[in-house]
């Protein structure tokens, strides 16, 4: 072991653990466990992907004008605000290092994205978590903890893993509420899949302290890729891009990304196809009595009795070759995070949950 000593926090990180995708023996697994798109990716990315094999050999642009050109004209926003990352992950991670830092202190909530602290702890910044209620964002209790050491805020919205969202008045509350030099960062990874929202894009045009994030990964289907990016007012998007890697996104990425985004009918089909799949999914789960919470993402938060009736849930899906996410980690180990699938999905799932709660109330 190097004597050379470590930055401040680093050894306090818990490594991050991703949803599981393999099952011992069961050859046809269904993952439902890292919340991607069951339909896979727009069949335009995957062109523009193909072709881009051809040009492997070439660095690509630094500025990733095309992308945030495309970016802007799909979601009505300026391209010279909008900045892309390697997931919206790295753009979290531009914001906590340049904005935060030893002695500060970076805002997450009880049941938030667990990456938040790891990124605060990252930069040797201190995460203070404040309680949700009844597994929303609590506004107040935002507020209540910031101090004059307070930098960063961050709000996952749609938040994961409970679903749950804040509406525009509540996010407007929040900002209105914390003091300028505050960075309050609206992480909605999850945009798409809540039916006329925009993603937090009215709030960076009204604050200069506000910036949100979106990703490729979910609505899109290109996880795999690793394709982000944020917007917010063009003094924060200059800091940022000072300290990325010019050449963080390849060729192939953007192309994709491009394709992806332009394809806007790919993407309502998938976000109907979820809203429909997602509300069937929640009323037959509550219908077999399980408690479920309105959700505005691609999963639903199944509630069980307690962390012994998850477990023993998540272990008849597993048996079932059906893979889900325990969510104890995030606070809440009686539940059971299900990514929502297709038809077929959805029915394995709600099949093999309707036999296990039918056995419980026998037994």
């Amino acid at each position: 072991m190097t004597q050379t000593p470590v930055q401040p926090g680093i050894m306090d990180i818990a490594l991050y653990v991703s949803g599981e995708s393999r099952l011992e023996g069961h050859a046809d697994v269904l993952k439902l466990s890292a919340n991607e798109n069951p339909l896979g990716s727009s069949p335009a990315a995957q062109a523009a992907f193909r072709a881009a094999a051809g040009d492997l050999h070439r660095y690509p642009a630094t500025d990733h004008a095309g992308l945030r050109a495309a970016i802007g004209e799909v979601c009505g926003l300026d391209p010279d605000r909008i900045i892309c990352g390697v997931g919206s992950d790295e753009v979290l991670q531009f914001v906590v290092q340049a904005f935060a830092g030893p002695g500060d202190e970076v805002i997450t909530t009880e049941h938030g994205f667990s990456m938040y602290p790891i990124l605060a702890r990252m930069v040797g910044a201190t995460p203070v978590t404040v309680p949700e209620a009844g597994r929303r964002v609590d506004i107040d209790a935002i507020l209540a903890a910031v101090t004059d050491r307070t930098r960063v805020v961050f709000v996952a919205n749609p938040a994961n893993p409970t679903g749950t969202m804040l509406g525009a008045d509540e996010l407007q509350r929040l900002v209105d509420g914390l003091p300028p030099q505050v960075l309050f960062v609206h992480d909605g990874a999850y945009t798409e899949f809540a039916d006329g929202f925009d993603g937090g894009a009215g709030l960076v045009d009204r604050h200069p302290n506000v910036i949100m994030t979106r990703t490729f990964s979910k609505i899109h289907g290109l996880g795999g890729l690793r394709i982000g990016w944020g917007y917010a007012a063009r003094e924060i998007v200059d800091v940022l891009n000072r300290i990325r890697q010019p050449f963080n996104l390849s060729n192939a990425q953007m192309a994709a990304a491009e394709a992806a985004i332009r394809d806007t009918a790919f993407t309502a089909r998938c976000a109907a196809l979820n809203a429909q799949m997602r509300d069937r999914m929640r009323q037959s789960l509550i219908q077999m009595g399980v408690a479920c919470d309105e959700s505005f993402a691609n999963f639903v938060l199944a509630r069980f009795d307690g962390p012994d009736t998850a477990a023993a849930a998540d272990a008849a899906l597993r048996a079932d070759g059906v893979l889900v996410r325990r969510v104890g980690g995030y606070g809440l180990p009686e539940a059971l995070r299900i990514t929502v699938g297709d038809e077929d999905a959805v029915s394995r799932v709600l099949d093999c949950l309707g036999r296990f709660m039918a056995g419980r109330r026998a037994a």
